[in-house]
């Protein structure tokens, strides 16, 4: 699903990804853990498209993904890839309900088809009564698993996850981190979850670690 091979990648003179080779199956939920600075988020970033690798090549479900033009980039990571943050960062104008349509919107979606497909979503997430709500209007929990439907609407391959949980206390934690699994399980998606948190990482199907940039086969070094 994922292949990841001999990325680098420099910020001035600060080498930031010294390497890296990775492969992730299709249907599988994959943690990545490590200290602060280990290159965890940029690794994700270009994995998800949103940043270039100054070397190496990332195919994701068969597409090198290097090799797209500009605009065939952003056509695929609205199509094949999905997106969860450790803010949520919804858009406070908006409800539940639209916020979670908007990415099907920018996909060419009519709005029938894209309400129905977001009006899914929240029910799967038990958040139908609330589809109407405005961010300001939803606790945390709500809103980190707005964003997860939000991050499904187009029915991605792939979903990255970058801290998640990180802002939720520790039911609304549990709570995300088994819809991780739930969702998995109805929609076969892949998902790659940059963590500190302990929990999540022991429970998800391989952890990988990273440490100045390098993968490694264990948290000591």
């Amino acid at each position: 699903m994922i292949d990841v091979k001999g990325i680098t990648k420099s910020f001035g003179k600060l080498q930031v990804l010294k390497g890296i080779d990775l492969h992730i199956n299709k249907g599988e939920v994959v943690s990545i853990v490590g200290p602060s600075g280990a290159g965890k988020t940029t690794l994700l970033q270009i994995i998800g498209t949103l940043d270039k690798p100054d070397s190496g090549s990332v195919v994701i479900d068969g597409v090198d993904v290097g090799k797209l033009s500009t605009n065939k980039l952003a056509d695929f990571r609205n199509e094949h890839i999905g997106f969860v943050f450790q803010f949520h960062q919804l858009l406070p104008e908006f409800t539940a309900l639209e916020n979670v349509m908007i990415p099907a919107f920018i996909n060419g979606k009519g709005r029938s088809e894209a309400k129905q497909r977001a009006m899914e979503l929240l029910e799967f997430m038990g958040l139908a009564d609330r589809a109407g709500h405005k961010p300001n209007e939803l606790s945390g929990g709500e809103k980190q698993r707005v964003a997860v439907a939000r991050a499904l609407v187009n029915n991605p391959a792939v979903i990255l996850a970058d801290e998640p949980s990180g802002s939720l206390d520790s039911k609304n934690k549990a709570e995300l981190h088994q819809l991780f699994f739930d969702l998995r399980d109805k929609f076969g998606q892949t998902f790659v979850i940059v963590t500190h948190d302990e929990h999540l990482a022991s429970i998800t199907d391989r952890t990988i670690h990273m440490v100045d940039g390098r993968l490694t086969d264990s948290p000591e070094v």
